[in-house]
This record gives structure tokens, sequence and C-alpha cells, in this order.
């Protein structure tokens, strides 16, 4: 019986990482766990920790302070998270442990685990984000990890590149477009019903989070934002919360004072939760702001994503991205090429190169099945 411990801080990893959780919790041969830590714990980002427990699963609560709108605030609530990290494992006594991503809550989790000896699987690693410290961060849990799930070719031989052993380092296509091709989901009356707004054609999801390496102004970037959203007065438009990165509090602030003011245009959820999220995609007309959630799953959709600014600068996408800068001008001329017939058609013809057919069953056995002992130390591959 092998214990796989799955660590997960947000909605947004959660909603990947569940699927593949349930999977492997079917398995004869495998026992999960889960690690719930961060913004699943917080009531501020609504109580997410409660989409576990939805999925069937009992997890492990390792608490953080919720003081992550400062680099110092994010650096104490990595140190919490290490030290908690670590005695769950010295007391659950996981072989492996997943981790997906680039947040800062994963580095502390690898770093613990590394010390612990529980060998990583990596879940999206060799991707580049220019505009965050998210991108140091993922190539920092790479050189910590034993066995690499990457989304792409590209992605694959950029973690070789790093010196992992090709044959611990297996292409499996993004998990997020498998859930968004196979998971079930709501109906337009039934998700309407569920975020009290109609959503019709020409409607707007946006999600816009902190570029960390973004020099400036935070509240300038968003009211830009919600100015070119202004712009669009016949559009409903759903808003959800930024992750608690460092300046998050500012975004959340803001959007809730602007969704206050246009009551009946726009609804700001703090989460929307994956099956509200998924089918959301079906029915707005184009995703909005700089998640990577926009250039990996939506363009499986078939809708326009306008990608604002640097926060996702280098990753591979889809011919359905449209890139632009942070003025309101910039983003208001991007929405209005989505929403025209010309984005529309981009999109519809667009291929998602995140996109493999059998996804999910790679992944899981590849988790499941990876002999341990092959795990347990590394070689530096020189090319």
């Amino acid at each position: 019986m092998r214990k796989i411990a799955i660590a997960t801080g947000t909605r947004a990893d959660w909603g990947l990482l569940s699927g593949i959780a349930k999977a492997l919790a079917a398995r004869a041969d495998c026992e999960v766990e889960i690690l719930a830590t961060n913004m699943h714990l917080f009531p501020r980002y609504g109580n997410t920790i409660n989409e576990i427990t939805a999925d069937g699963f009992d997890p492990v609560k390792v608490p953080v302070s919720d003081a992550t709108d400062s680099p110092l605030g994010a650096v104490k609530s990595m140190s919490e998270c290490m030290s908690g990290m670590a005695e769950a494992f010295e007391r659950i006594k996981p072989d492996i442990l997943v981790i997906l991503g680039d947040r800062f809550e994963m580095l502390a989790t690898a770093s613990a685990a590394l010390m612990m000896r529980v060998p990583i699987v990596h879940i999206a690693g060799g991707e580049i984000s220019e505009g965050a410290i998210d991108d140091s961060i993922r190539h920092a849990i790479t050189k910590m990890s034993s066995l690499h799930l990457t989304a792409t070719e590209l992605y694959r031989r950029r973690v070789i590149a790093m010196g992992e052993e090709p044959e611990r380092v297996i292409n499996t296509g993004a998990i997020g477009v498998y859930n968004i091709m196979c998971e079930p989901i709501l109906s337009r009356k039934e998700l309407e019903e569920s975020i009290g707004m109609e959503l019709p054609e020409g409607s707007l999801l946006v999600t816009y989070h902190p570029a960390t390496l973004d020099d400036g102004d935070v509240a300038s970037r968003c009211k830009e934002l919600l100015n070119a959203l202004d712009r669009f007065p016949e559009s409903k438009v759903i808003i959800t919360y930024p992750n608690n990165d460092s300046r998050g509090r500012v975004i959340i602030d803001m959007i809730e004072a602007y969704g206050a003011t246009r009551e009946g245009r726009v609804k700001v959820i703090p989460s929307l939760g994956k099956r509200r999220y998924l089918s959301a995609l079906r029915y707005v007309s184009s995703v909005v702001g700089n998640s990577s959630s926009g250039i990996v799953e939506v363009p499986s959709m078939k809708i326009p994503t306008v990608d604002i600014g640097i926060r996702q600068r280098g990753r591979l996408c889809g011919d359905s991205v449209i890139h632009c800068g942070d003025t309101a001008q910039e983003i208001a001329d991007a929405i209005s090429f989505a929403l025209s017939a010309e984005g529309k058609r981009q999109a519809a013809e667009s291929e998602n190169p995140y996109y493999q057919p059998d996804t999910l069953d790679k992944i899981v056995r590849a988790i499941a099945e990876t002999p341990l002992e092959t795990l347990h130390s590394k070689k530096f591959y020189d090319r």
C-alpha cells in the first residue's frame, strides 16, 4: 500500500488536484492524505477547505497566518507552513508527496519534504511566468523533486535542461484541460441561480492577481482594469478574488467597492469553486485578467482570453489568448477584439497546446506505480 500525501493551498490547485486525488484513492494499492493550508483555511477566501471535504476527504489542516499582504508577512507564513508540514509528515509518514505549481506555500512544503526525505512528485514544472516570483519558486521546487509531470513537451525539455534525468520527466498534458473536458458542469440556469445573476451573450469572467515582480502600483493597475470594464456596460461581469499574494488585499477592496456600485451587472465572488468555475467557462464570452487558467485551460473552451500585463509572460499559449498592456485603453481594445466576430472565430479555430486525451491516466499511473526506490536519490543529468 502506497501512502500518498497531496498538498494544496488554494482553490485553484485543489480544482486541478481533486480528480487526481479521487482517482488515486479509488485504487486498491493507494492511500491518500490531503494536506490543506493557506487560503483553504481563511473565511475571507471562501472557506474552500469545505470543497475538499465535499470531495470525500478528511484533510489534515496545516494552519498559517493570514498575513501575506506584504513580503515579510509571506515569509512568516512560509515559515509556519514549513514547520506545520514537517509535523504532518512526521505524523502520517507518507511514501510520496504530490505538489502542483509554484506557490510560496508549496515552496515551504517542498522544503519540509526534502528535509524529511519524502520524495516529491512535481506537477507543472518547466513553465515560465516572467512577471511573478512564482517563476523562481517553480524552478526551485523542480530541483527538490524526484519525479516531474509536465504539461507540454517543451516544458519537459526545460526540466531536463535543468539537470533532471529524462526517465523521471513525463509529458502528461495539463490536468486542468482534462478537467474542463471531462468534469460534469451546471446548466446555465443552475449556474445563474447559484451566483444570483444572468449570464447572457457578452458576459465576462475576470480574475486579476498581483504581478509580484511588477514594480507598478497594484491599485493603479487594478483601476485601469475596472475602468476598462466600465466601457462594456452591456456585459455582465463575474469577478473572483485574487490569490493571497503580496498586495492582494488592495485588489479585493477595489473589486468589492466596484461591484457594490454596479449591482445587477457585476457579481464579486471570493471563490466559484471548481464546478461553478468550469461551468462559467461554458457560458461567458471571454475570460479577462492574468491567471494561468486563461492561458492553459480556457482555450479548450474555444473562447478568447484577454491576458493583461506581465504576470504570465513567457508561457506557451494558443492563438485564442490576446495579450495586452496594463492601461484601460489597451485592455478595452483587447476585450473589444475578444467580443468581436473575428475574435470569436480565432478562438474557435485555435488549438490548445496543453491538451492530451489521457492526462489523468498518465498522472495517476506515474504517482502510483513509479518504483519508490528510484526516487530517493538523484543524479544531475548532463546532456
